[in-house]
């Protein structure tokens, strides 16, 4: 996946550079309600049942202050991602047992055409891991500096 085509799954009204949540269930249900208000989504409580099961196999807080909460649900036709960003923290069960600041939700039919899901999973992780990229990630505050500071990771 080159860096075009994965920063196209970025779409600036799924930016939240504040969340209010400050627990685990709360920010699934903000981010889910935030990408339902811009975008037609089947049902939302589907999706935050869907990632709160997952959370339950385990934490998807990687550690590093992020988290990546995901999964694959009827009541999307295509990949989204959404992020948001809490300069306070929410308490995520991370594998560190650090709050988390950061949160990338990805949600993706059961079975897509083109089959990024995965790939793109792969890609953000990998990017993910430069400490440059989390640090200047923290510090973004338009959408512009989110892309452009992803981008830098590749």
């Amino acid at each position: 996946m080159d860096v075009q085509e994965f920063l196209s799954y970025f779409r600036e009204e799924f930016f939240i550079p504040e969340l209010k949540a400050t627990t685990k269930d709360e920010v699934l249900e903000e981010m889910v309600q935030h990408v339902a208000s811009k975008y037609p989504l089947k049902d939302t409580r589907l999706i935050i049942d869907m990632l709160k099961r997952r959370e339950r196999l385990g934490s998807t807080g990687i550690g590093h202050g992020i988290a990546i909460p995901h999964g694959r649900t009827l009541s999307t036709p295509s990949l989204l991602v959404a992020f948001g960003k809490s300069p306070r923290g929410i308490e995520y069960d991370s594998i560190d047992k650090k709050p988390v600041h950061m949160v990338f939700m990805i949600v993706a039919p059961p079975q897509e055409e083109s089959n990024v899901y995965l790939p793109f999973l792969g890609k953000l992780v990998e990017v993910l891991q430069v400490k440059h990229v989390r640090d200047q990630l923290m510090q973004v505050t338009t959408f512009q500096e989110f892309i452009d500071t992803l981008a830098g990771g590749f």
